[in-house]
């Protein structure tokens, strides 16, 4: 079979084939025979029907495009595995199918023009001594007294007060009737703005603003009109900006009593057996992960500047299977918070989703090949046995091993490997330069920057091992 090939943009291959007669007429007789098999046409037998009968009662424009689908497909194959081409994905017809049926003619030969995605066509002009600039994070200080604050909270005992007004720190039980102030007519109760027994903490930011604060001051049994205007920005576009009355009635009041911060406190909160070594727990765990974070500084910095020296065509199927991965993602994500997404989830949003990841998809791909490319120039490799050193410290790691796929948990644990491998050695060759945290801000985008979980929320919004993450992968895949 003739075969001309055409290097074309974005990674892909053009294809003219030529199909012989003989194939030509091969693919449209087998088409005949199978209808003529199968077909049900009133006044003959099943398996019986007239050849011309057929052709009549279908139409020739049917049966060839019949005809097509399966040569086209053969055709192409036939010519990636002739040309030892490694394809991505599937073809893409480079005229219309129509035009096509209309030049075909069995037992005739025809041109099939196609395009198939074949791996990305790169170059990488520098990767070593490469000079970048780094933030390097340093420990707050005040941040062991705050963990220890919040463990206070959390073990604190409400103590009923009655000789005192509210003020700032107290916990109150109210009643409340909250209502729309009208310019042009009396105030309105509006839905879900009055409660009984409504246990409130008098702090900034747990109510509408204005709201707690006016409690400040009340005397039990007391019943107050408080003024409060919604923000702009309020969940509910109905009361959004609007101004409103609550009469609130101070039912019971309560002020917490935290536990002394001694030894008894640090074996209620942890394993530790005094507070000294409570606290020497923090602190290193503390600086660890303001270490882990200056190596994720480097790391990043090392991967932009290498980025910079990548050229790279990217095919489509590849972006497309990226950008499909990071909405599994997202809808993994969602569903671990709790969210139905089969209740809003459509093919219309789904898709939009895919398309709005595409910069991003392209991105770590850039940075994937760039590593990649760096791997295979340097021979950088990962050795079985400590592929398998991980995967069991993974696996210990998860409830039930057996739900893990072996082979995912193998690639991700090789590709995990891979990286860190490359990474350590681009360490190695290159000039870095730290910097204190915020001195490279203005050249970032800050509307992009994450934002740092504390230790605890991240233990409840990340996978609690890689192993875990991957049974998620699979299953929304």
């Amino acid at each position: 079979m003739k075969v001309t090939q055409e290097k074309l943009p974005d990674s892909q291959v053009g294809l003219e084939i030529e199909v012989p007669a003989d194939l030509s007429k091969q693919g449209y007789e087998q088409v005949l025979r199978d209808y003529m098999k199968s077909a049900n046409i009133p006044g003959f037998r099943k398996g019986k029907v007239p050849r011309q009968v057929l052709i009549q009662r279908l139409g020739p424009t049917r049966l060839k495009a019949a005809a097509l689908e399966d040569l086209v497909q053969k055709a192409i194959d036939q010519a990636i595995e002739q040309e030892e081409l490694e394809a991505i994905g599937n073809y893409q017809l480079r005229s219309s199918f129509e035009d096509l049926i209309g030049q075909y003619e069995p037992g005739q030969p025809f041109i099939i023009s196609a395009s198939v995605d074949v791996p990305p066509r790169l170059s990488l002009s520098e990767y070593k001594d490469l000079s970048v600039k780094a933030e390097k994070i340093e420990p707050d200080p005040n941040r062991v007294d705050e963990t220890l604050s919040r463990y206070r909270e959390n073990l604190a005992t409400l103590v009923p007060i009655e000789d005192r007004a509210a003020q700032a720190g107290d916990v109150a039980i109210i009643d409340f009737v909250g209502k729309l102030v009208k310019p042009d007519g009396e105030p309105e109760v509006f839905e879900g703005g009055s409660a009984e027994d409504f246990q409130v903490e008098i702090k900034e930011g747990q109510f509408i603003p204005g709201f707690v604060e006016g409690i400040i001051g009340m005397e039990l049994e007391e019943t107050k009109d408080v003024e409060v205007t919604f923000p702009e920005a309020y969940s509910d576009s109905n009361l959004a900006g609007q101004p409103a009355v609550f009469t609130i009635t101070l039912n019971e009041l309560k002020e917490k009593e935290l536990p002394d911060l001694d030894d008894d406190f640090a074996q209620e909160v942890s394993d530790f057996e005094t507070i000294a070594e409570l606290r020497q727990s923090l602190e290193e765990r503390y600086q660890e992960e303001t270490e882990q974070a200056t190596q994720a500084n480097i790391e990043a910095a090392l991967l932009d500047a290498l980025v910079e020296h990548l050229e790279a065509e990217m095919p489509h199927t590849l972006v497309q299977r990226e950008a499909t991965f990071l909405v599994q993602q997202t809808v993994v994500q969602l569903s671990r918070q709790g969210i139905d997404v089969n209740k809003f989830l459509t093919q219309d949003l789904v898709e939009g989703m895919r398309k709005n990841a595409r910069p991003e998809a392209i991105e770590r791909l850039r940075r994937t090949l760039a590593l990649g490319e760096v791997a295979k120039q340097e021979a950088i490799a990962v050795e079985e046995a400590d592929i398998l050193a991980r995967m069991d410290e993974m696996l210990a790691e998860v409830e039930d091993p057996d739900a893990i796929d072996p082979d995912r948990l193998r690639e991700v644990v090789n590709e995990d490997l891979l990286k860190e491998k490359i990474l350590a050695w681009l360490k190695e060759q290159a000039t870095i330069e730290l910097v204190p945290e915020g001195a490279l801000a203005p050249e970032e985008d800050e509307a992009a920057e994450p934002v740092e979980p504390d230790s605890e929320e991240a233990a409840s919004a990340e996978p609690a091992s890689a192993a875990e993450a991957v049974i998620d992968v699979e299953a929304s895949a």
